[in-house]
């Protein structure tokens, strides 16, 4: 469930705002307070727990924030991804990573993860576009109730997550249902299929 809050802000006065409680983004200066539900959030703790999993069990130099922000360079633009996977290797490049825990490269981002609820319009399109435009190389949109249109998820309408991986600066997506196994092309040793992700919503 989303909310926006009628006041304008630049995004580094979002920042000085942004309350240590809560969920709350940066839409072209127009703040949004995201309440995600329940189930939402299990989908999240499944996605958390397998994917630092693997960085365990290959040692990735990739972390997991918890309230990392990601912003779209020149925007007053600042998302709260569901899941952030970070190349701790990049991060000397970030400008806003010490003061701050911004990301604004999409090159210091290896995995994002949005996962769907009542605002899916943004995940499908918003989020999309500004990913797809930071260069960010892999992007899952994660559609445990199959809300999004059918023009993304297809008909009939069902549980889907999408993976989009960035090829010559542009996404090509792949969707996955029910029993697939998700392909991920980051990270080919990632054991988990379409449903796990789906009956962790349920």
């Amino acid at each position: 469930m989303v909310q926006a809050i009628s006041q304008f802000m630049s995004f580094h006065e979002f920042l000085d705002w942004k309350p240590e409680t809560g969920r709350y983004e940066l839409h072209d200066g127009v703040i949004v307070e995201m309440q995600p539900t329940g189930p939402h959030e299990q989908v999240v703790g499944l996605l958390n727990r397998k994917l630092n999993v693997l960085i365990d069990q290959e040692d990735l130099n990739i972390f997991i924030p918890n309230t990392a922000l990601v912003r779209p360079l020149g925007t007053d633009t600042g998302y709260k991804p569901d899941v952030l996977m970070i190349d701790k290797t990049a991060l000397a490049q970030e400008s806003l990573w010490e003061q701050e825990s911004v990301i604004t490269l999409g090159s210091s981002i290896r995995l994002v993860v949005e996962v769907t609820s009542t605002n899916w319009p943004d995940d499908y399109a918003r989020k999309f576009e500004d990913y797809e435009a930071m260069g960010i190389a892999e992007y899952w949109i994660v559609d445990y109730r199959g809300l999004g249109g059918r023009r993304y998820i297809g008909t009939p309408k069902q549980p889907t997550i999408t993976i989009c991986q960035l090829m010559n600066g542009v996404y090509k997506t792949q969707l996955f249902h029910r029993e697939a196994a998700l392909i991920s092309p980051s990270f080919p040793n990632l054991n988990l299929t379409a449903a796990q992700l789906f009956d962790a919503g349920a």
